[in-house]
């Protein structure tokens, strides 16, 4: 094996060494101006060497192993078969009781319980006091005068009745006037309301003897004086 390599190796450096002289020629031919055909027919000449590779040498396989003898088993023991017993046995009669079902329990209504009465309302607290309406002091009539007629009024001959109503606080003290139905005449009305709150006085209204604010209602009737 070590021989075929080394004779491998020689013809491959002895092929490196021709192809090699072959490229000195080539690029000498070049130089010096040799004909092409002439370098092309030594060129043929000289890369035609054949390499002869020896094949390398086939092992052959190793022989099989011997065959092994089975070792002899011995056969299994004959087995008797199964002897069959036929026991005949009567099952025993059962006996089927019914019994009756327990009758139902009884039921017991208990009486409703009485449903509680109400609690009573509380009775109302006792009045403090008497409990009243405003009442005015002296006379309604003295709040307009032929005299608090108004000029214009007055020369027109208008006349009209106007219905007021005032409110009066805990000192009966008239605080506000408001006209609930209108004369027809504009000064009428305001002269109405002007007069009532600078001249009516009253006595308050009273809640459970305490005085609180409360209103009064009336009218002026307007007639031109004769």
């Amino acid at each position: 094996m070590a021989y075929a390599d080394q004779s491998m190796s020689g013809n491959k450096i002895t092929a490196i060494v021709i192809v090699a002289l072959v490229h000195i020629f080539i690029g000498y031919a070049l130089v010096t101006g040799l004909a092409y055909e002439a370098a092309k027919q030594v060129i043929q000449k000289v890369t035609t060497v054949d390499i002869k590779e020896e094949e390398p040498k086939k092992e052959e396989p190793p022989p099989p192993p011997p065959e092994q003898k089975q070792p002899d088993v011995a056969p299994p023991p004959p087995v008797a078969p199964p002897v069959k017993i036929n026991v005949a046995t009567k099952p025993p009669a059962i006996e089927t009781v019914r019994v009756a079902p327990p009758a139902p329990p009884a039921l017991i209504l208990a009486p409703p319980a009485p449903v509680p009465a109400p609690p009573a309302p509380p009775p109302p607290p006792a009045p403090k006091g008497p409990t009243t309406a405003a009442q005015p002091r002296g006379n309604p009539g003295s709040w307009a005068t032929p005299d608090d007629y108004p000029q214009r009024a007055l020369r027109e001959e208008r006349t009209g009745t106007t219905g007021f109503r005032v409110t009066i606080d805990t000192n009966g003290r008239v605080v506000d006037c408001q006209i609930t139905s209108s004369s027809g005449s504009p000064d009428l009305d305001e002269a109405t309301c002007k007069n009532v709150s600078r001249r009516a006085r009253f006595k308050p209204a009273l809640q459970n003897g305490e005085p609180v604010q409360s209103t009064y209602s009336n009218r002026i009737r307007w007639e031109i004086p004769r």
